[in-house]
């Protein structure tokens, strides 16, 4: 060696140290380091730790894909290739990795830090590359996460189980009436403490008036809930027999002694006679109503309270009456949305009274969509807690007195073609009398099926054209009564497995068919109690309802075929009845080339499936099976595909035979 070599040697021993010296710390150092070299990344340096870890003692001078075999495919050469090529450092955390260690596999986490390494100038030779076992720390953090994901699935569970309670115990919807619109919303308090002791009821009476309450139980949780709905079983069923507000507050009263929990609840108790505008009330301890007078929105004012404190106290106890005129509304609603977070009382009173009128002259939130009860129900809530939050439950009940809607009547030929202009003109009048859209779909499909059966069996005999009349009023208990009238003949129908379902259907789908016939004709009557649904909402649900649905429009009959599907599939979207059954059977029969193979029809979009399509699909279907391929009839559970078909136990899927596995419905 030159003097010159040895003066460099000196040099970096004392600068670094002596060769042998730093190879034995570089070795005895508790870290994980691997050095490589080259393009094909061959190792050179490696720590007695990570050499421990590799389970590997012979590695210096062989490439890493030789070293570690079974470590392709896991892109761990690919990762520190790059950092060779590009020069750009690399930091990974809790990397998974497999290798084989003595014979068997076994898997780690590790953080890994690669950093090129230079030569004198500057060119990348090789890399450095610091590992960090990580194995037992991410375990316990995927264990923790395991845990913790299961605790949230059971919450989760556990608030489906409170929200379904809750909406048991709650009515199903309020009463569609001529004369009054009616809308409630509730909302969960934010805390987690299980299902809320509000309540609300709306009872459409007998003789025409209608029960309105908002209750509230001390407390919170399945208890609170359990007890409002023993209450509200109490104050429904006197309501129902008497309509006497204060008969039903005083049996309540008597109820508490039996029910625990219902002492020291509170209850505003009202009954509305929308004909004659006259409203009874009684508040048990409860704020009182909440009147926003017609042609007078600036005015939110609050009607009077009455004698006597909470259920189960003693004490007289006294109604009021007010007289309501066609426009006015009136509000009832739990004390959650005047006790909020840092608010008097007497501010949120007053803010109650603005906004709510406010949004009754829809000045809050202006243009938007639906009934003014409903939006009087839903805003209000948004408005006023949107800067406070709240702590309890929050119960709003409105109803708004309104003019009558008027019947309905329309004559049309008894033929397919008169359909279309039957639907569409059923469907903008049960519209405009604020029938909500389950109950459209029904009416409709009851009304449609009857008119068919006319067309296929009253005139049979005859060449002419005859009409068929529909008719449709509204009574006073919100139960609605639809005629369909032919001055046909009566035979008797004989239900088979694809024909003579059209009245088996419509039975199943409106509270009552009942027909009437004689020498001059037959009148089919179908009557079908109406209810709008309620918003119960949750702190994830909170906000507006989604905008009312557009006006009706006809309804076109649309068959396409879907490419891109794996196997044969037609999706059909719009109504399969007597005026379009024959195409549907036509493009069913030639996209499954007359039943030589099988084929998919998705039926998500049908609007009406009536019995003229019901026998079609029937006869399609054995068609298919004659042949021994499948027709597969695709309908989501809720469509109006699958309610029909199930009624008629036609075969068919309710999960997507593309995507999931499901058993013939």
């Amino acid at each position: 060696m030159t003097s010159e070599g040895n003066e460099y040697d000196a040099v970096a021993d004392r600068q670094i140290g002596r060769e042998e010296d730093v190879r034995r710390v570089f070795d005895a150092m508790p870290v994980l380091v691997l050095a490589m070299a080259g393009p094909e990344l061959e190792v050179t340096a490696t720590t007695a730790a990570y050499r421990v870890l590799a389970g590997r003692s012979e590695m210096i001078g062989l490439p890493f894909r030789e070293v570690y075999p079974e470590t392709m495919g896991q892109q761990i050469f690919e990762m520190f290739a790059g950092v060779y090529r590009t020069g750009n450092p690399l930091d990974v955390r809790a990397m998974r990795a497999q290798f084989e260690q003595q014979g068997r596999r076994i898997e780690v986490f590790v953080d890994v830090t690669a950093v090129p390494q230079r030569g004198a100038d500057g060119e990348v030779t090789g890399v450095i590359a610091q590992v960090v076992d990580v194995t037992e720390q991410e375990r316990q953090r995927r264990a923790t996460q395991e845990r913790a994901d299961v605790a949230e699935a059971r919450y989760a569970q556990a608030r489906d189980v409170i929200d379904t309670l809750q909406r048991e115990l709650l009515p199903a919807g309020v009463p569609v009436l001529p004369r009054a619109q009616i809308a409630a919303s509730y909302l969960l308090a934010d805390a987690d403490t299980a299902a809320g002791g509000d309540w609300y009821d709306a009872l459409a009476l007998e003789d025409g008036r209608v029960a309105l309450v908002v209750g509230d139980v001390v407390g919170h949780g399945v208890s609170a809930s359990a007890t409002m709905g023993q209450l509200r079983i109490v104050l429904e069923e006197h309501l129902a027999g008497t309509g006497d507000v204060l008969a039903a507050v005083q049996a309540a009263d008597a109820a508490t002694a039996r029910i625990p929990g219902a002492r020291a609840a509170t209850v505003c108790v009202a009954v509305l006679d929308p004909a004659t505008g006259q409203l009874t009330y009684t508040t048990a301890g409860h704020p009182p109503p909440l009147l926003v007078p017609a042609g007078d929105e600036d005015k939110g004012r609050y009607l009077d309270t009455t004698a006597g404190g909470p259920l189960g106290f003693e004490g007289d106890r006294a109604s009021a009456t007010t007289q309501l005129t066609t426009g006015d509304l009136v509000l009832l609603y739990s004390d959650g949305i005047l006790e909020r977070p840092g608010q008097e009382l007497s501010t949120s009173t007053v803010d109650l009274a603005r906004v709510a009128a406010d949004v009754t002259a829809d000045r809050a939130l202006p243009g938007s969509p639906g009934l003014t009860v409903e939006r009087v129900c839903e805003q209000t809530i948004e408005l006023m807690i949107r800067a406070t939050g709240h702590d309890d439950d929050i119960t709003l009940l409105a109803a708004q007195l309104t003019p009558a809607p008027a019947g309905f009547a329309l004559t049309v030929p008894a033929d397919t073609d008169s359909l279309v202009t039957l639907r569409t003109g059923l469907d903008e009048w049960l519209t405009t009398a604020r029938v909500a859209r389950p109950d459209i779909d029904a009416l409709r499909h009851a009304v449609v099926e009857l008119v068919t059966n006319a067309i296929d069996h009253a005139y049979l005999d005859s060449p002419d054209t005859h009409p068929v009349t529909v008719t449709a009023a509204l009574d006073s208990t919100g139960r609605l009564e639809v005629r369909v009238i032919d001055q046909g003949r009566w035979r008797e129908p004989r239900p088979s497995p694809d024909r003579g379902l059209g009245l088996h259907v419509t039975s199943g789908v409106v509270d009552s068919l009942q027909l009437d016939h004689d020498a001059h004709g037959t009148t089919a009557i179908v009557r079908h109690r109406l209810n709008r649904p309620a918003r119960l909402l949750t702190a994830e649900s909170r906000g507006p309802a989604a905008g009312a649905r557009p006006a009706p429009q006809a309804d076109p009959l649309i068959v396409l075929d879907q490419p891109s599907a794996p196997e044969p599939r037609l999706r059909i979207d719009g109504p399969i009845d007597g005026a379009t059954a024959a195409t549907v059977e036509h493009e069913i029969l030639t996209a499954g080339s007359t039943g030589a193979r099988s084929l998919t029809v998705d039926l998500t979009g049908v609007t009406h499936l009536a019995s003229a399509g019901v026998a079609v699909l029937h006869k399609l279907a054995a068609l298919h099976r004659g042949n021994h391929t499948e027709l597969v009839l695709f309908a989501p559970v809720g469509g109006n595909a699958d309610m029909v078909m199930t009624l008629v136990d036609l075969p068919h899927r309710t999960l997507d035979p593309d995507t999931e596995s499901d058993d013939a419905g």
